[in-house]
C-alpha cells in the first residue's frame, strides 16, 4: 500500500497530497475501479452531484476495509443549487445520494458570476458546517477577486480551492494568493487530458533521470509547487502508478523548467465567463 502524505487545511483538517478523480467512475466498475484505489493507499475520493455518481462514492467507501474517518470525501453544489438555503438543500440532497453522514470537503463547484449567488451560497455552506452536515468547506473556480469578495462578506476563508492546474497552465499568481491566505490549492486536470502534455521531450528526460514515467513527473511537480492533484483512472496499475511520487524529488531548476511549459487554458473554462449549472 502507497502511503500518501497529507497538509493540514486552515481549518484544522487533514488532507492528501494526492487523491483520485472519480468523474465518469460509475456503476459496478466504477465502485470497484474505488474500493480499489482506497486499497491502494488512496484517501481522498472527489466527486460532484454534476458527476451523477455521488451514490457509487459512498458505496465504495462502505465496501473498502478502510475506517470512513481515514477517508476523506469531497462533493461540489452545482450552479442550480446556488442560493444560501439551496446550498444546504443541496448538501442534504448529496448527504442523501452518498449514504454517509457528513461530507468531508464541500465545494461550490462554479462561481457563475451573472447569477450573482456565490456569496449567498456560500453562507448557507457555513451554516451546513456550523451544523455538522460538513467537516470543511471550499470553493472551486474561484479566482482572486471572487475569493477576496467571500473573505470579506463573511470572515471565512475557503479552505481549498480547486481549480484547472497543470503545466499549461501553472497559475503562478493564484497559487500565491493561496500561500497567501491560507488556502490549499487542489488541481483538476493535473495532467492535462486530451493535451500533449505527456509528449513534451522535457518531461520525458526528467522521466529517464528519475527513473519514473512522464505522469509522474507531472503529479510530483503539483505536489511540490503546493497543490494536490486528483488524476482520474479507473486501472489498478495505473492509480498505483498515480500515488508513486512521493519517494522522490524534483530539483528547483527542474520544477522552474516544468512551468515554463506554460501556455494558458486549455478548455476556455475561464470562471469569469463560463457557467455551469
Amino acid at each position: 500500500m502507497i502511503s500518501i502524505p497529507t497538509v493540514t487545511l486552515n481549518d484544522g483538517a487533514w488532507f492528501p497530497e494526492l487523491g483520485l478523480g472519480t468523474y465518469n467512475l460509475r456503476g459496478e466498475e466504477g465502485i470497484a475501479a474505488m474500493v480499489e484505489a482506497i486499497e491502494s493507499g488512496y484517501r481522498l475520493l472527489d466527486t460532484a452531484v454534476n458527476y451523477e455518481n455521488e451514490h457509487e462514492v459512498g458505496e465504495a467507501v462502505r465496501r473498502s476495509a478502510i475506517d470512513r474517518d481515514e477517508l476523506l470525501v469531497v462533493s461540489k453544489i452545482p450552479g442550480r443549487h446556488h442560493g444560501r438555503q439551496q446550498a444546504i438543500d443541496s448538501i442534504q440532497g448529496s448527504l442523501g445520494m452518498l449514504g454517509l453522514d457528513r461530507i468531508d470537503l464541500q465545494l461550490i463547484h462554479w462561481p457563475n458570476p451573472s447569477v450573482g449567488k456565490y456569496v449567498e451560497t456560500w453562507r448557507g455552506m457555513i451554516d451546513a458546517r456550523d451544523r455538522g452536515l460538513v467537516r470543511s468547506i471550499g470553493v472551486s473556480n474561484f479566482t482572486e477577486a471572487m475569493l477576496t469578495e467571500l473573505i470579506d462578506a463573511t470572515g471565512v476563508v475557503p479552505a481549498v480551492n480547486q481549480v484547472e492546474l497543470h503545466p499549461y497552465f501553472p497559475q503562478g499568481a493564484l497559487r500565491a494568493f493561496h500561500a497567501d491566505h491560507g488556502i490549499r490549492t487542489e488541481s483538476w486536470s493535473p495532467l492535462a487530458r486530451r493535451s500533449e502534455l505527456l509528449t513534451e521531450q522535457l518531461l520525458h528526460e526528467l522521466a529517464v533521470v528519475h527513473d519514473r514515467t512522464p505522469t509522474q513527473v507531472v503529479l510530483r511537480w503539483h505536489v511540490q509547487v503546493g497543490s494536490t492533484p486528483i488524476p482520474k483512472s479507473a486501472d489498478p496499475d495505473r492509480q498505483r502508478e498515480n500515488a508513486d511520487v512521493f519517494d522522490f524529488t524534483l530539483t528547483d531548476d527542474q520544477v522552474d523548467a516544468i512551468s515554463a511549459l506554460e501556455r494558458g487554458r486549455l478548455w476556455g473554462a475561464d470562471p469569469e465567463t463560463h457557467e455551469e449549472m
